[in-house]
């Protein structure tokens, strides 16, 4: 079971990336799928989730207006679309699947699965 991570980089603020996150060895069709972020010497938060249908997502206020998170069940795969980047938008990002519950889970330990996290600079 494997979560891979891609798609970041460095970019000026004001600027946009968008993250991807595809799954292999087991179907995740049914499970949430969240983003989270980890900044030098701050612990990982979350960043935004989606439940396993698509129609629900959550984020995190600072996020909100500026990303975006959507999913292809058909690739397995998750996407964060981020926009008007910052540059306290720098973290390393990881992605994570959470198995199906009644509501979107925005912490760390709720997730079950993680990858192995993607680079993301933004320069002022």
């Amino acid at each position: 079971v494997q979560l891979q991570a891609c798609g970041g980089g460095l970019v000026q603020a004001g600027g946009f990336l968008r993250l991807s996150c595809a799954a292999s060895g087991r179907t995740f069709s049914t499970y949430a799928r969240g983003w989270f972020r980890q900044a030098p010497g701050k612990e990982r938060e979350f960043v935004a989730a989606i439940n396993w249908s698509g129609v629900s997502t959550k984020y995190a206020d600072s996020v909100k207006g500026r990303f975006t998170i959507s999913r292809d069940n058909a690739k397995s795969t998750v996407y964060l679309q981020m926009n008007s980047l910052k540059p306290e938008d720098t973290a390393v990002y990881y992605c994570a699947a959470d198995r199906p519950r009644a509501v979107i889970a925005t912490e760390v330990h709720e997730y079950d699965y993680w990858g192995q996290g993607t680079l993301v600079t933004v320069s002022s």
